[in-house]
């Protein structure tokens, strides 16, 4: 058990940086009703600290965005963990979304995944094909060559593949929910900025 949700933590935020970062954000995220899906600081000079999270049911939309990177922001200006320069991005795990939490693997059960592993298992370090949910802590995927059993414990990284059948699960599900689709699912926002508007302008870095 121990194991597992130590490499939870390494899926959802791999770097120690990332994983102080979620310690951070995680109690307003939850709070606000969200479920906090990635976090990753990228870049050096610059970098781009960005957050993926989701309602119970899967949904990000672009109000979502704004109310949770305008929350972020006010948290992060106060606890201050990152040196230099950085934008907050906040948005939706996407359609072809990381898998880091053992519960994804039952939820898109039926649907292609590409998973990596820093070990080998069986041979083989990366495993493409339908998810077949999990037994325990194990995933189970059917590769071309016959089914296979990955330890959610050796999983290095996970995410959907993006296919036809999935773009249209994914706009019907958005469609069934009244989404509007002619906005977008994600927004930055930097300190001083009125993260209201879904146009993603220019923005001044934060300090």
């Amino acid at each position: 058990m121990e194991t597992a949700h130590r490499t939870m933590a390494d899926l959802l935020a791999k770097a120690p940086i990332d994983r102080r970062l979620a310690e951070i954000i995680r109690p307003t995220v939850e709070g606000m009703g969200f479920s906090l899906v990635r976090v990753r600081l990228m870049g050096s000079r610059r970098g781009t600290l960005q957050v993926m999270a989701e309602r119970p049911d899967g949904r990000m939309e672009i109000d979502d965005c704004a109310d949770l990177s305008r929350a972020l922001s006010a948290v992060l200006d106060v606890e201050d963990p990152i040196d230099g320069e950085y934008t907050l991005e906040v948005s939706s795990p996407g359609i072809d979304r990381p898998l880091t939490r053992l519960e994804d693997f039952e939820r898109w059960k039926g649907w292609t995944a590409k998973l990596e592993t820093d070990a080998l298992i069986d041979g083989r370090k990366r495993f493409t094909g339908a998810l077949g949910g999990l037994d325990g802590d194990t995933v189970l995927i059917a590769l071309e060559s016959g089914p296979a059993r990955v330890p959610f414990e050796a999983l290095s990284d996970a995410r959907l593949v993006l296919t036809d059948a999935l773009i249209e699960a994914s706009l019907k599900a958005q469609r069934d929910k009244g989404f509007d689709e002619t906005r977008f699912d994600d927004i930055e926002v930097e300190d001083g900025e009125d993260a209201g508007d879904d146009r993603r302008e220019p923005q001044e870095p934060r300090p």
